[in-house]
């Protein structure tokens, strides 16, 4: 059976640095840092009290009519913002295509919970003196408290049917939730769905906000998060020996996917075409990586051999044939050592020519929303001939020894641009998906 080319046609993001697609872009080659104190609830007594959080959004901005969507979620509502963004640079309009062929598949997180609300009903409901739980004042107070639209909003799933009745979409509806691969994850079985023909258009990406009380205690307590209190812009420093942890960020990125065939019928503009996708499980631990970067190694090697690539052959011109990787690059110990590693593993000797950094440093960890917003990053290395810098590294690990692109920006057109890109998210739970994308030839 042949295999339907696909685009992306359409991008839109809300993330801590902004909104606007070539501002967030401009900032991140600047270098600029989103990480601050948290505003959202009082973490003074947290041992990570800061977090790249998104300022001053409000959703009408982006939709003329928010009444429908007026029991929305964080996550819906940023989910709703970059879909509307997406949405218009593709060109698409009401009636101007087959709602029962556009689809939507995220990989959105959690709504925040109504923790105050919540706390209070569990504190109502302790009997210090039987030290349990009574159920009847646990419910009179959660009656009186707790909103059942609220409560609802928290359900990732909703995030789905916000958009599909903002947008009109009838296809193909799912979401998954593997962690921080989710929404590369969503981007590639979206790509793999339009390519074999079961839907023309697809809304994908992903959409998370973590910044609460129970969201970033998890983390702490599992000890992932960097408590850098007296530094917080500098915090995130990914494959630096001084790393610590990864800091916590919120957004969503939504991208437009379509077949080739569709775009040339509505007359869109390709931005890039999405060449190939590689899935894998570690199946190794739930909070660990495999140690030698299999399943990473898996993923990057499915992705480049659906592209048609050989990542360890140099191309005419010399040059690896991928020109830039973003790197899932949380900050962790384990996670940068592993997948400097894996790069190694699929590059070989070409590892060290390849640039590769990681945006976390600017943006802080988006959750589920993080692989969406990083391969538009990618979109947008191709489409400027720049790529991003990975900030504070300013002593390098000896176990990993690439080229992360420290500290400045760098200009690859003298080099002739950048024609192809990977983007690898790597999930807690040993999740491992890596997309590849390159510049779209008619």
């Amino acid at each position: 059976m042949s295999q339907r080319r696909v685009v992306i046609t359409g991008m839109g993001w809300v993330t801590p640095l902004g909104v606007g697609l070539d501002e967030v872009w401009q900032r991140l080659l600047r270098g600029e840092c989103a990480v601050g104190p948290v505003t959202r609830y009082d973490a003074s007594t947290f041992a990570t009290n800061f977090a790249a959080e998104v300022k001053g959004f409000a959703l009408d901005r982006y939709l003329e009519n928010t009444g429908r969507h007026a029991n929305a979620g964080l996550n819906s509502q940023f989910a709703l913002a970059a879909a509307a963004m997406a949405w218009k640079q593709a060109g698409l309009k009401a009636g101007s295509f087959d709602a029962t062929r556009m689809g939507i598949y995220m990989g959105a997180g959690e709504g925040p919970m109504d923790f105050e609300n919540f706390a209070y009903s569990n504190i109502a409901g302790w009997d210090a003196a039987k030290k349990g739980v009574n159920d009847l004042a646990w419910q009179n107070a959660a009656l009186k408290r707790l909103s059942g639209s609220r409560e609802l909003a928290q359900e990732p799933n909703q995030v789905l049917t916000h958009m599909a009745r903002e947008f009109g979409c009838k296809g193909p509806a799912m979401n998954c939730m593997t962690a921080c691969a989710a929404s590369t994850q969503a981007v590639g079985e979206a790509f793999e769905m339009i390519r074999r023909g079961d839907t023309d258009l697809m809304f994908a990406g992903g959409s998370h906000s973590m910044i609460h009380p129970l969201g970033m205690t998890g983390f702490i307590r599992l000890t992932a998060m960097s408590t850098r209190r007296d530094d917080p812009q500098h915090a995130s420093r990914p494959f630096d020996s001084s790393r610590d942890g990864f800091v916590m960020g919120e957004g969503a990125g939504v991208v437009v996917l379509e077949s080739l065939e569709s775009a040339k019928a509505r007359g869109a503009t390709p931005l890039a075409e999405v060449a190939g996708f590689g899935s894998s499980a570690d199946s190794f631990r739930i909070t660990d990586i495999q140690p030698d970067g299999k399943g990473a190694i898996s993923a990057m090697s499915q992705a480049c051999r659906q592209a048609g690539i050989d990542p360890r052959e140099p191309g005419a011109d010399g040059r690896p044939r991928v020109h830039y990787i973003s790197a899932h690059g949380t900050g962790t110990q384990e996670n940068d050592r592993i997948e400097t590693v894996a790069v190694k593993g699929v590059f070989g000797n070409l590892a060290k020519q390849v640039p590769f950094s990681s945006v976390k440093s600017m943006l802080g960890h988006l959750i589920q929303a993080a692989g969406a917003v990083e391969l538009m990053t990618c979109v947008k290395a191709i489409e400027t001939g720049w790529v991003p810098p990975t900030m504070n590294l300013n002593s390098p690990d000896p176990e990993c020894d690439l080229d992360y692109v420290p500290n400045a920006a760098r200009d690859l057109r003298p080099m002739g641009g950048v024609d192809a890109c990977l983007s690898n998210s790597f999930g807690f739970g040993g999740q491992n998906n890596t997309l590849c994308v390159r510049r779209f030839r008619a």
